[in-house]
Parts: structure tokens; sequence; C-alpha cells
């Protein structure tokens, strides 16, 4: 009896030391949406499911999403149309720990101007290091615990590139002693530790069309392990020891608007694009040679929402700001929404509930239905607009609104 309780009470110990759930890069552990065991969700949302934690204020605008480490939260920031800023927030009360800035600024042109000119990618923490991308192609990083600068890969004088239109929109993707991002007009990868250069693939002509909108994603297709990259113009996979094409899919789209990070799925690849349509196409191997194949398409068109998969289903928001449900083995719309919701979701997925957060600053928690669109409840969780992605780390939610950052908790 003495052992067994014992047992029970180092059991709880250990379980008490772990340390806490994490969101440590763009769309969480996997690039998927997905979250790894999560509390469960609530059977419904409302103002009584959630309460507040703590709120920071006053953080400058940004579309970067929260990044959540063990004891720490980290934001980006600009400042007065000129100044780019990473904060780190204690994560039990909010407040400031450390802050660093640099002068950083662009004007994005056209459409994309009414929707402000701040920083856009999300950091990546890996280990004691933080990653961040700033709006004129630099990408820095920095100590995790004191903020020092401890490299910078300025890619406009690095690879004498021009100045991105659209601005460093790319998340970095760290993998093993590697980071790959796309900057530069091109896909590179960099030494983690050093910033040195190591390859540059996928070379653009530059100007307009060289801005890449889309973040690679790591995944093993018909047998290799390739990354799945996204240009304004093209889907490729890329072998990431020596950066070599591995097969490329031109994808058509409005003035190259290709904004989602596509999904692997079943040895393929699925997206959506804007002016172009929703597909899925197989990736097959032939000695030792990888073809894309033709898939199944569907005259629907994604737009900045990236989708997520629950039981062979996708789930996305699209251009016209319904949400859709589709077989990903059969291409078939399983069903659309009459409702027309913002213009942008950021989509969470713990086994099948959905979190939506749309950038009307309204959080929708959803079942993953594919006979219907299962609402289960709604709640208003920022004044403001909120483009930034949402992390979710066990039952703590994390939601970024252009000027602050506010944590809740599942009651």
């Amino acid at each position: 009896m003495r052992t067994l309780a014992s047992l029970s009470l180092l059991a709880f110990s250990t379980v008490a030391l772990a340390d806490p759930p994490t969101w440590t890069q763009w769309r969480g552990p996997n690039r998927d949406g997905h979250v790894a065991g999560a509390t469960p969700w609530p059977e419904k949302l409302d103002s009584n499911s959630l309460r507040v934690l703590w709120r920071a204020e006053n953080l400058g605008e940004s579309y970067s999403g929260p990044i959540v480490g063990p004891d720490r939260v980290f934001v980006t920031g600009t400042e007065d149309k000129k100044t780019e800023l990473i904060r780190a927030l204690d994560r039990k009360t909010g407040k400031l720990v450390w802050k660093v800035e640099w002068e950083g600024a662009i004007s994005v042109p056209f459409f994309a101007a009414r929707n402000g000119s701040w920083i856009r990618a999300t950091p990546a923490l890996d280990g004691d290091t933080l990653y961040v991308a700033g709006i004129r192609d630099v990408l820095v990083a920095l100590d995790e615990a004191t903020g020092k600068e401890r490299w910078r890969a300025d890619f406009p004088k690095l690879l004498g590139t021009s100045l991105p239109s659209f601005g460093f929109v790319s998340s970095p993707l760290v993998v093993g002693e590697a980071l790959f991002v796309q900057a530069g007009a091109s896909l590179v990868k960099l030494d983690k530790r050093t910033g040195k250069l190591l390859w540059q693939s996928l070379k653009e002509e530059g100007g307009m069309m060289a801005s890449a909108f889309a973040s690679p994603v790591l995944a093993r297709i018909a047998g290799t392990e390739q990354l799945v990259v996204q240009t304004r113009t093209r889907l490729v996979g890329v072998e990431p020891a020596a950066g070599k094409v591995l097969w490329s899919r031109e994808i058509p789209s409005f003035r190259g608007m290709n904004i989602l990070t596509p999904l692997p799925f079943s040895d393929g690849v699925f997206t959506s694009t804007y002016g172009g349509n929703t597909q899925w196409f197989p990736i097959a191997s032939e000695g030792g040679t990888l073809t894309p194949g033709k898939g199944w398409s569907l005259k629907y068109e994604g737009h900045m929402t990236s989708p997520v998969v629950v039981r062979n289903h996708a789930y996305l928001l699209g251009r016209d700001q319904r949400f859709l449900c589709v077989d990903l083995e059969t291409g078939k719309e399983r069903w659309r929404t009459e409702k027309r919701f913002g213009q942008y979701w950021s989509l969470v997925v713990n086994g099948d509930r959905l979190l939506a957060l749309d950038q009307k600053g309204i959080l929708y928690l959803l079942k993953a239905n594919p006979e219907e669109f299962d609402l289960l409840g709604e709640h208003k969780v920022a004044d403001g607009e909120t483009w930034a992605h949402l992390a979710v780390c066990g039952d703590e939610i994390y939601i970024r609104d252009l000027k602050g950052l506010t944590v809740y908790r599942w009651k």
C-alpha cells in the first residue's frame, strides 16, 4: 500500500514538473493546426466557457502569431511605421521580460495597403533561440532568455535582391541544425546557429512576384522526405540536404496570390488559391523520380486561410468567406455554409473539435462533421481585428489582436 502511494506521488510529481504545452512555430507543433495532448475542449463556447488570465496592451500592430515557450510568450509589433519590436512576456502574468527593436518598415502596395504595412511572419522558437522575420527581408536570431542578438541575415545585402514588395511573409521552419525560409526571392537554407547560407533554391526574378506568401512544410511523400514549398506561381517539392527540386507544378492564381500553407495528404498535396481552384494531386515515385499526377479539382477559391484536415476531410474558409468541407479522397464538396464570415480564419484542431478565430475578433468552436456545419458556440474575444494565428497550449488560448494580446483559459 505504501509502495502504491509512493508510486502515485512520483507520477504526480513527474506530471507537475513536466514542461507546460508550448506553441513554437507557425500553425503549431507540426505546422498543420493540430495540437497534441491538449486538454479536452468543452462541448460549447460562450461567455461562461472562458476566463481572462491576463492582457498585454500597446504591443504595436502585427500579423504575426504569438509564440509560446515554457515560461515566456513572444510577440512582434510595428510602431510609428518605422520600428519593429519583439517582446518577451512572462507567461503567467504578461509582464514584460525584455524588448528588442530595430529599424524596419515598408509600405506595401495596392490592395494589401488597406490592411496595414506592419510585420507579418510568425517567428519560430527552437530551444534557446528565437528566429524573427522582419518585414524588410531580414531574419534575426535572438537569445530566448535575454533578447541578445546572435546573428542577422539581411537577404537584400546577402543575395543582392530588392526589398520584397509585400514584405517578408514566410514563417521560418527549423529542422535539425538547419533553418528554411522563403526570402531573397528564393527558398534558402541557413545554419541555424550561425546564419550561414548553406544553399539557395527556387530563385525568382524579383520584383512584385518575388514575395512568397506561404511557408514551407516538411513532409514524407511517396517515400521521400521533402520540403513542400508554395511560391507565388507553383508548388514544389525540394530535397532538404542540397536544395534539389524533386517535382514542380504550376498553381494558377490571381496576381500570384498563393497565400495559404498547403497540406500534404496521402502521398499528395492539397491546396486552394484565389482566382484558381481547390485541388489535391498525388506525387508518384518511379525509378527515383517524383512526378505530380492529375488528382482532382473543385471549383472553389481559397484565399488566406490555411486548411486543416480531420479524418480525410479538409476544412477551409475561402475567398467567398464561406466555410467549406471537402472529402479529400474523392474531391466531393460535402457542404458549404450559407453564412459569410470574416475575411480570414486561423484554425486549430483537437480531436474532432475545431477552434476558428475570425478576423473580426470572434472565436468559434465547431465539431468536425462532414455531414453538416456543426457550430457548438462562439464568443467575442477581441475588440480589434485578429489577423494573427491563434495559439493553443493545454487549456490556454492566446489571442493576438492588432494592438494587444489576451490569454484565456477554459473554465
